[in-house]
């Protein structure tokens, strides 16, 4: 695992300060960037992965696509808490690789992201200034070449009643808005939805009252 820096870490914190506790960046969609130097080409590839079995499908992805390439380094970062990152030089001198792109990462301050770079070797050594320009670049530009927004960190919550209290529960649905993924209307009623993190308490207090009515928090998103 790499060490981040603590000063960095602090500049960072204090560049995206404004954004709320329950929000995070990340990519809006794939995107591709490349470099050249010295006969060498360096391909990255910027995904927006949720899980470390989407980076293990995308490098797979990619290692058969550029089967004949000296190098797939690597670098991703995970969670709306930014606990969960990895770096990866795949050959190349140590922090050479892995590190450069990951520093793209941090200095956009996004998760849930994978960027790895390809290098096909052009026959000149590039040393060790070389390479890191040359991957930080790479990186660079796939990132440039999509965009950044801002996501909620949601929690989904699933509740139970009975047809009786429908009125009482559509209510809130329509005031409060949260986010409805399922819902099923019977004797026996259920409702799935997404709350942001920040409205969780109010909503659910409100959701609390009604009698007879049962609330179990799924999963957070």
């Amino acid at each position: 695992m790499l060490k981040i820096n603590e000063c960095s870490l602090r500049i960072l914190k204090n560049r995206y300060m404004e954004l709320p506790k329950d929000t995070y960046r990340t990519i809006l969609s794939n995107s591709e960037g490349n470099y050249k130097e010295k006969g060498s080409k360096f391909l990255a590839y910027a995904f927006r992965c949720e899980s470390e079995k989407q980076i293990k499908e995308n490098l797979e992805l990619l290692r058969k696509k550029h089967f004949d390439a000296r190098h797939h380094a690597y670098a991703y970062r995970l969670g709306a808490e930014k606990k969960i990152f990895r770096t990866n030089d795949d050959g190349e001198p140590s922090s050479t690789a892995g590190k450069p792109i990951f520093g793209q990462i941090l200095s956009k301050d996004i998760t849930n992201i994978l960027i790895v770079v390809v290098r096909y070797f052009g026959g000149t050594k590039l040393g060790v200034s070389g390479l890191i320009n040359a991957y930080r670049s790479a990186a660079a530009d796939a990132i440039d070449n999509t965009q950044i927004i801002t996501k909620t960190v949601n929690d989904v919550f699933e509740i139970k009643y009975d047809y009786i209290s429908m009125n009482d529960v559509m209510k809130i649905i329509k005031e409060e808005k949260p986010e409805v993924l399922e819902q099923q209307f019977d004797i026996s009623c259920k409702i799935v939805f997404s709350i942001r993190q920040s409205e969780v308490e109010k909503i659910v207090s409100r959701f609390k009252k009604i009698k007879k009515l049962e609330i179990m928090k799924i999963k957070t998103v």
